[in-house]
């Protein structure tokens, strides 16, 4: 008898793409280049990578700490980006008196928001508020004040 040969004896071994001649080139030329990386002391010698090897959420958490104490400049830096520093100049020029300034500049921006502020009414209007926070007294004062208007508004 002769010997029977399965259609799954041969194996082909031709590669699915060509192998380019220039890949042994390239693959040189990325080992060459990993060699000639700078080491991670010089990167750091050159302000590229941070001194500390900790996470990045770390790092960033340690900055934070470091610049807080100089918190207090930032509405001076503010300033003087947005140009509106001409009533405030005399005062940045002396600097032990930066911190008042960030504090009054606060105020004037929370007095500033607080001006803005929708009443009572217009947010029982809008559904926002369910029930009235006046005080009784504030609310008869003002009924009182409506009539009044219409009283004299009609007559």
């Amino acid at each position: 008898m002769a010997t029977q040969e399965t259609p799954f004896s041969t194996v082909d071994e031709t590669p699915i793409s060509p192998v380019a001649a220039g890949a042994r080139g390239r693959k040189m030329s990325l080992e060459q280049h990993l060699k000639d990386r700078p080491d991670r002391s010089e990167l750091v010698d050159k302000n590229i990578l941070p001194e500390s090897t900790a996470a990045p959420s770390l790092q960033e958490k340690q900055k934070e700490v470091c610049f807080s104490h100089l918190s207090f400049l930032k509405p001076y830096y503010i300033l003087l980006i947005l140009g509106h520093f001409t009533r405030y100049v005399y005062t940045a020029m002396r600097l032990n008196e930066i911190p008042q300034l960030a504090k009054h500049m606060r105020a004037d921006s929370l007095n500033d928001k607080i001006s803005h502020r929708p009443s009572p009414e217009q947010l029982l209007k809008d559904g926002v508020l369910h029930d009235d926070p006046r005080s009784p007294e504030e609310k008869y004062a003002e009924a009182i004040e409506d009539e009044y208007a219409k009283r004299e508004g009609g007559a």
